[in-house]
């Protein structure tokens, strides 16, 4: 039996705003009350542009909180050490934050916020692929790594065929209705996995350092469910490869 969502969803496609004002309006209004809509707004330059919009509300958002980061320090405290200021700023190190996070993290926190069952399944099939993949690369047969790309290859095809052509159909209709609760605990979760950046220090001291990553985790959400899938991994690497310049910045600012 098919699930009706239509009174979850008075508008079948999310309509850009015609102004940043409007676009974060929109956040706004999403933020307060969470809904599902029944489809995402069609690929296009308005869509880059939205992005783009809530690329520089992510930007303003963070600045604050690096100011305010900045005024605790100015006060005499000091701030947990991450586990990022001790990477080597190199390419593999670069395309590790700006490219294969912001992929997978978008991937296994968001993907399935879009309520579709091809999604989901498009998910699972790419996930027990990256473990075959992994048991194969990890076994002392001949040609490992040639089966393992092989292997690669083929679950992203068919995880792909399966998002785009399963994953045309409506919203479940439960998930829709419960979509409040979705969204946040995969915002909340994504903010979370990030205490791993901190070697010390207890979970009540170390949560306030992982609010830039829940502001984030929200604006990406809105993005993913809105523009699609593509629009947050593509807003989530600009926000990686901001901060990823600021801490450049300021790392040759402090050494002189």
């Amino acid at each position: 039996m098919k699930s009706d969502v239509s009174s979850l969803h008075p508008d079948p496609r999310h309509v850009v705003a015609d102004t940043t004002v409007g676009e974060w309006r929109h956040f706004g209004s999403f933020v307060k009350r969470p809904r599902l809509p029944a489809g995402a707004a069609s690929i296009g330059w308005p869509s880059l542009v939205a992005i783009g919009r809530m690329w520089v509300l992510d930007v303003l958002l963070m600045s604050a909180l690096i100011a305010l980061a900045m005024l605790v320090v100015a006060f005499g405290l000091d701030l947990p050490e991450s586990a990022l200021g001790k990477l080597e700023w190199n390419a593999q190190t670069i395309a590790l934050i700006v490219v294969f996070a912001p992929v997978s993290e978008e991937l296994l926190f968001r993907s399935w916020l879009s309520g579709r069952i091809g999604h989901w399944i498009a998910l699972g099939v790419l996930g027990l692929g990256l473990v075959a993949v992994t048991s194969l690369s990890e076994a002392s047969i001949s040609g490992a790594a040639l089966w393992g790309f092989a292997l690669l290859v083929l679950t992203i095809g068919a995880a792909g065929f399966i998002g785009f052509r399963v994953g045309k159909r409506e919203p479940v209709g439960w998930f829709a209705k419960l979509f409040p609760v979705f969204f946040w605990l995969a915002t909340l979760a994504f903010a979370l996995v990030h205490l791993v950046n901190y070697d010390e220090g207890s979970l009540a001291y170390l949560l306030p350092f992982v609010i830039p990553q829940f502001i984030g985790g929200a604006i990406f959400g809105y993005v993913r469910v809105h523009y699609g899938l593509w629009a947050s991994m593509l807003i989530h690497a600009l926000h990686n490869a901001t901060a990823l310049s600021v801490a450049m910045l300021a790392g040759e600012l402090a050494g002189g």
